[in-house]
């Protein structure tokens, strides 16, 4: 029994891990990782970035794809290659969980992220290739990516919504998921093997909340640093139990539909001067979801604290967010500006991934 097995046993959060590769699948390392507890996989453009540049695990794979589809067609089929056996590897803890956990998650191309139609599209078509009841499409929960995110879950394809950093846009995924379980209900539909995450990105808002406090500087400016992230964090928790309540929603679990998990993402901390298990230690409770990089999972298990923190302190939570705006910070701008460098943040991977096989492919031929 490890810290992750209690973390899911004693306080309902389940630990997934944030990384995948090749070798993780090959030399057991993503079995290992289960058995301590680990009991999902999230990927994105930036982590098979680092995964297929970082080593000659996909090379050959790569070189025969070459020959017979372009690189962006290669790239896709060693990641869904990747995807599937990730998913494989997790069927066992999906089946025994009740399809709650054992999800592997694969991100439409960042490129999507402001084309509402290419996204609907791409997903289905990820949801079909990788042909697996435990794979997540990830949904960038940007203002074009909620009507995909209506209409794929309305598809019954399971959904990631992710680059979420603000509280307004995380009701407005909310809405778009339970709108896309009322119109499979609709028409006739059955949402009980239907699940969704919603990714709430973490560490980045300090990162940027801070910055602008270290630039208003002011000794109750200073003081306010390393609370936003969490305080965000523990009021989107709280919005998510207000939203899956209600007559309506209701209704619709009756009919067998799963609430939308808040899922955790972003969780190492960018500033030396802040407990590494800050975002995980402060951030535990039931119905929800923590994606730990490798690090953070070693730290955790040898260190972390499990006890329940999601929604303790909320009074002084509250406080501490309204002052931010008396403070001078604008979290509307922050929310926006963290959107905008998440988006080329994931596309500036993909395009540096793809011309790094360009480069390989006319060295090949």
């Amino acid at each position: 029994m490890t810290r992750l097995h209690e973390l899911f046993d004693e306080q309902g959060q389940s630990p997934w891990l944030d990384n995948l590769q090749r070798s993780y699948l090959v030399d057991g390392t993503l079995a290992r990782k289960v058995a301590e507890g680990v009991r999902g996989v999230t990927s994105n453009p930036t982590i098979f970035a680092k995964a297929i540049n970082g080593s000659s695990d996909y090379d050959e794979q790569i070189a025969e794809a070459i020959k017979r589809v372009s690189v962006e067609d290669a790239y896709w089929e060693a990641v869904i290659q990747d995807i599937q056996g990730a998913c494989d590897a997790l069927m066992e803890l999906y089946q025994s969980s009740g399809h709650e956990d054992g999800y592997v998650s694969i991100e439409v191309a960042p490129s999507l992220a402001r084309d509402s139609e290419g996204t609907t599209t791409a997903a289905a078509s990820l949801w079909e290739r990788v042909a697996r009841p435990n794979v997540m499409v990830k949904i960038p929960g940007t203002a074009e990516g909620l009507p995909a995110i209506r209409l794929s879950i309305a598809a019954g394809i399971n959904v990631n919504v992710t680059l979420i950093f603000s509280l307004d846009r995380y009701a407005k995924v909310i809405e778009a998921y339970q709108a896309g379980i009322a119109d499979l209900l609709a028409g006739g539909g059955d949402p009980s093997d239907i699940h969704s995450v919603a990714s709430f990105f973490v560490s980045r808002v300090d990162t940027e909340v801070d910055r602008r406090l270290d630039a208003i500087g002011t000794p109750e400016a200073l003081a306010a640093r390393g609370h936003a992230a969490v305080d965000q964090a523990k009021l989107a928790f709280a919005l998510a139990r207000a939203q899956f309540a209600g007559a309506a929603w209701e209704a619709s679990a009756k009919a067998g539909a799963h609430a939308q998990r808040p899922l955790w993402a972003s969780t190492s901390t960018k500033n030396d001067a802040y407990p590494e298990l800050l975002y995980v230690d402060s951030l535990i409770g039931p119905g929800t979801v923590n994606t730990l990089p490798d690090a953070t999972i070693d730290a955790f298990l040898d260190h972390g604290t499990v006890a329940r923190t999601i929604d303790s302190d909320m009074d002084a939570v509250a406080k501490r967010w309204d002052t931010l705006g008396a403070l001078g910070v604008d979290v509307e701008s922050v929310s926006e500006r963290l959107e905008e460098e998440g988006v080329a943040s994931f596309a500036k991977s993909f395009d540096e991934l793809i011309q790094a096989l360009e480069d390989k492919a006319n060295k090949l031929s």
